[in-house]
């Protein structure tokens, strides 16, 4: 699979000089948490990311109707809440405090739609797990119980993440644009090791504003 996201790449700079095609870059902010059948969801907060990469607008009806593939590096992941809560026998209390970040490599295949400045856009979407920055802590009793406070492993976690996209935006006659899509995950987080058994059934869920600039046209 990481053959594809190559492959994707190549696609898009093989294509920038093309006739009508219009090959740029993008940048922007993601506001992400997790969503599905979480245990105790009000732990969970949204946290702000970053995301940036390529892309290539491909013409199929005029100015109307286009293809727009992207591969874009993306930071998501979720906050703790800074909320307390027992055991079952009530005898110790524990709190989570800190950020989880999960950096990936989105590859999203867009259709885009054009009406004068504004411009609609959906389609798929196949994500590849890079890294994770994981910096929660755990407290019992207010005394921290681990003290690595920062884990990299990917041992749990889903390599790969299939989705979709979906938004709008404005795109001035130069080609600048500022778009707002929202990105959802049909696959889950983690892989259903019982290493990551607390976030069984969780998948990513984000609002991503950005924008791009063309580079050849």
């Amino acid at each position: 699979m990481k053959k594809l996201f190559v492959l994707v790449f190549a696609f898009i700079a093989s294509y920038a000089t093309q006739a009508q095609t219009t090959f740029g870059i993008k940048g922007g902010v993601n506001y992400s948490n997790l969503s599905g059948d979480l245990k105790d969801e009000t732990r969970f907060n949204n946290k702000v990311g970053f995301a940036g990469g390529v892309y290539l607008n491909v013409p199929v009806v005029g100015d109307f109707f286009s293809i727009q593939p992207e591969v874009l590096y993306s930071n998501k992941g979720f906050k703790y809440d800074d909320q307390t809560f027992s055991d079952p026998l009530g005898l110790n209390t524990y709190r989570k405090e800190g950020t989880a970040n999960f950096n990936y490599l989105d590859v999203p295949v867009l259709a885009r739609v054009k009406a004068g400045a504004l411009f609609f856009e959906a389609g798929p979407q196949v994500s590849y797990l890079v890294s994770v920055n994981d910096k929660t802590k755990t407290f019992r009793n207010d005394e921290l119980q681990d003290a690595t406070t920062s884990s990299k492993s990917k041992e749990g976690y889903s390599d790969f993440e299939v989705g979709y996209a979906a938004g709008l935006g404005f795109a001035t006659q130069g080609g600048i644009s500022l778009g707002l899509r929202y990105n959802g995950a049909f696959s889950d987080l983690t892989d259903d090791s019982p290493a990551r058994g607390d976030f069984k059934d969780a998948r990513h869920s984000l609002f991503q504003l950005s924008v791009g600039f063309p580079i050849s046209r």
